[in-house]
């Protein structure tokens, strides 16, 4: 990157900070679900300002969204980096929109510079990354690298019985481009951390180097309902027992499989319900995660395994069901080292992570060299209304990502495809 070249970290702030005033929160977040007016609003202002900064813009099938800085070679696939608009219902103001407005902040300093790099380049908005309308989360993603159906994500209905179909036409930004065939030489994703690591050491970024591969359980767990007061505590089978001793376990694995692991119980519901009954069904779910397929084999193994033991021990009945999978994804070396290329060249303290949550990224991997850059966010904490990143820091990760991009746009043909 030339040496000189640098974002314009005040822009990039005073833009987070408007886009955030769409949605906003009492408690200083946003709640911008997907495909709603508020993130048709986010979108309008998106394109807008692409729009100012001359980049060209289209829209797919799934609403996926665009902006093409063009290059020296419009042959060449574009470098593409973008990330979502849409938040949970108590989000934080940077979650997704970050990686959004610093790839307009790139394309805002290239022009500033008079810069024209070899291959184009792009910023895309994902459809629905977070899911909270339209399950399951990153089907904008998801649906572009053919991992999801299209027609099955188009059809899914929100609790109000309206189709993803019918509000993108609703809000305008059901575009005519054929879902998956936009064409991407290298994608690059900047986002808040979502957890405490940076923060806690210190660094400024992280070099992320792929996903943790996840593993969803639905798991039931029955008994026998019985009256609280006349049924002998050793004649019980009580499922809610059974089902504590079991999410105790779960909680055991993440610590028995570290380094890297996590597991997580995190919905549960007891039948009947009610405080003189003893319970007879509990429902829970299950969320493994790990960055090698094997660890993750092994915790799979564990959970099976010591929930079988304990309900054989209680006289209860058991179902586990695996409802959904996705294999740990290693980033492109090749990415991943111009991240820290970037991060080394401008001075930034940093270290190389895995990613702990899903990202959009995860999914463009499986078609294009991918590389992500976090910044810290204070407290670890995000999915929160109270998120929040210093201006420096995400000035300094919106620098790493310009240097990553122009490292791979002004690569050769071959290199870039």
């Amino acid at each position: 990157m030339e040496k000189n070249l640098r974002v314009d970290g005040k822009r990039l702030w005073d833009s987070l900070m408007e886009m955030a005033r769409i949605g906003a929160t009492a408690k200083g977040g946003v709640c911008r679900l997907a495909l709603t007016d508020l993130d048709r609003e986010s979108r309008d202002l998106f394109v807008r300002w692409c729009e100012e900064a001359g980049c060209s813009v289209t829209v797919d099938g799934i609403g996926n969204i665009f902006a093409r800085r063009p290059g020296r070679n419009d042959a060449l696939k574009p470098i593409v980096t973008g990330s979502h608009l849409d938040s949970q219902p108590t989000g934080g103001k940077f979650d997704g929109v970050y990686g959004v407005l610093a790839g307009l902040e790139v394309m805002r300093s290239l022009n500033d510079a008079g810069y024209e790099t070899e291959a184009p380049m792009e910023v895309a908005v994902w459809t629905n990354e977070e899911g909270s309308r339209f399950p399951p989360a990153t089907f904008g993603s998801g649906a572009f690298v053919g991992d999801f159906d299209l027609e099955a994500c188009l059809e899914t209905k929100d609790i109000d019985g309206k189709s993803v179909r019918q509000e993108l036409e609703r809000i305008g930004y059901r575009g005519p481009e054929p879902v998956g065939q936009h064409p991407i030489g290298a994608y690059f994703e900047a986002h808040i951390e979502q957890g405490p690591i940076l923060e806690a050491e210190g660094k400024t970024i992280g070099v992320v180097t792929g996903g943790q591969g996840q593993r969803w359980y639905e798991i039931t767990v029955t008994g026998q309902e019985a009256h609280a007061g006349p049924t002998p505590m050793a004649r019980r089978r009580n499922a809610l027992v059974g089902a504590a001793r079991m999410v105790e376990l779960v909680n055991r694995i993440g610590f028995d499989f570290q380094p890297d692991a996590c597991a997580t119980v995190g919905m549960l519901v007891n039948r009947p319900n009610s405080r003189n009954v003893i319970p007879g069904q509990v429902w829970f779910t299950v969320d493994l995660r790990h960055p090698e397929e094997a660890r993750l084999d092994g915790m799979n193994a564990a959970l099976r395994e010591g929930c079988r033991d304990i309900a054989e021990t209680a006289k209860l009945e058991l179902e586990i069901e695996e409802i959904w999978t996705l294999p740990p994804m290693p980033f492109d070396p090749a990415c991943v080292d111009a991240v820290e290329r970037g991060a080394q060249a401008a001075g930034y303290s940093h270290r190389r992570m895995v990613s702990g949550a899903g990202h959009d990224a995860i999914y463009l991997s499986k078609v294009t060299p991918t590389g992500m850059i976090f910044v810290p966010c204070e407290d670890g904490i995000s999915h929160n209304e109270i998120e929040n990143a210093t201006p420096d820091d995400l000035e300094a990760g919106c620098n790493v990502l310009l240097a990553a991009m122009l490292e791979r746009a002004n690569a050769t043909a071959d290199e870039t495809g």
